[in-house]
């Protein structure tokens, strides 16, 4: 029944802002004001993602606006003796929209595998959040010739038990990894190879509907000075926005790009 389902125009123009762990409470509210008051109407889905302390507060700022709410993790458990964990239902039953699931750093610095992921995952999307799927590769595996191998791993391994009704609801992110927060940025060239390889890799598992209509960002030392050229490739959907959404002028700069 789920592949008879036809998913058409659903992917989206997306700007999304992971503010890591910055910002105060107060510094974050006037952040989210600043964007929130710039954002007019909804030709780009426009997502921030605060700390997890300001999660509550901020999401109060933005209703009735253009801009949603995501979180920047969560558990791969339901809920239990997990000292310090959020999850999924906790950030669900606040009115959180998305989750980062896979995050570069979360991948690099806490040891998630992608079988960590998955279940996260499926966690996120039983409480009805809808994911950012980071996926990418660090220098030596792209210098070695293995990025598309990496990916592609990535992907098979975390988000190929999905059914085509859950992957469609997934938004993937693309991040060089030897491109955050290193000043290096892939070029337009290199990132539109690496989106339209995912986009052929979901092709072959999932078919063209949800191909064609899932949505891929690209992650690494976005500005606005490079924004428009690489949102001008045919296959990359916007942007995962690190050090640069920290700033409500070059957020907004490189929402404006598309």
């Amino acid at each position: 029944m789920a592949n008879n389902i036809k998913y058409k125009n659903m992917k989206q123009k997306i700007v999304a802002g992971n503010w890591k762990m910055n910002t105060n409470l107060q510094e974050g509210k006037d952040l989210s004001v600043d964007i929130i008051r710039s954002v007019k109407n909804d030709d780009v889905k426009v997502i921030i993602i605060p700390p997890f302390t300001h999660l509550s507060n901020i999401i109060n700022e933005t209703n009735n606006s253009f801009v949603s709410i995501g979180a920047q993790n969560c558990a791969a458990y339901e809920k239990g003796a997990y000292t310090g964990e959020v999850s999924a239902e906790m950030l669900k039953s606040i009115g959180i929209e998305y989750v980062l699931i896979g995050h570069s750093e979360r991948r690099a610095y806490f040891n998630e595998t992608n079988e960590i992921l998955k279940q996260k995952l499926d966690i996120a999307l039983k409480n009805q959040l809808l994911p950012i799927f980071c996926c990418g590769e660090m220098l030596e595996e792209r210098n070695s010739n293995n990025h598309f191998s990496v990916v592609k791993q990535q992907l098979k391994e975390s988000l190929f038990h999905l059914k085509n009704y859950d992957l469609i609801k997934l938004i993937i992110a693309y991040e060089p990894v030897w491109a955050i927060g290193t000043g290096l940025t892939a070029s337009p060239k290199q990132a539109e190879e690496m989106h339209a390889f995912i986009r052929k890799v979901i092709q072959e598992q999932y078919g063209n509907d949800i191909a064609n209509n899932i949505s891929i960002l690209y992650g690494g030392s976005c500005k606005p000075t490079n924004a428009k050229e690489l949102f001008s490739n045919p296959n990359v959907d916007g942007g995962l926005i690190g050090g640069a959404a920290l700033n409500a002028n070059d957020f907004v700069g490189i929402i404006n790009s598309f």
